[in-house]
């Protein structure tokens, strides 16, 4: 994927659906498993299936590399250039404030 190309909604979703599963993987080994919690198996089923029918919509199913690079590009920040700018609001004076 070239640094210019656009995501197409499904290789955003695949993405996004992927930084999900990282997500539940990351809080399910983050708490040890308790008397009441489910198996990490069980908790991570869900986002499983939901990344794994999103990579096949997108069409990345085996191919790793164009999706680590679909997840870098959501992260990707470029410094905002001078057509970026936000202007300043104008300075608003009170009515009867010595005028």
């Amino acid at each position: 994927m070239s640094g210019t190309a656009v995501m197409t909604s499904r290789e955003r979703s695949a993405a996004q659906a992927y930084l999900r599963l990282l997500g539940a993987v990351r809080a399910a080994l983050a708490e040890p498993p308790g008397a009441d919690a489910p198996p990490p198996p069980v908790l991570l089923s869900a986002p499983m299936a939901e990344a794994d029918e999103a990579l096949a919509a997108a069409g990345l199913l085996g191919n790793e590399e164009a999706l680590f690079g679909l997840v870098t590009g959501l992260h990707r920040t470029d410094p905002p250039g001078p057509a970026c700018r936000v202007p300043r609001p104008a300075r608003v004076t009170p009515r009867g404030a010595g005028a």
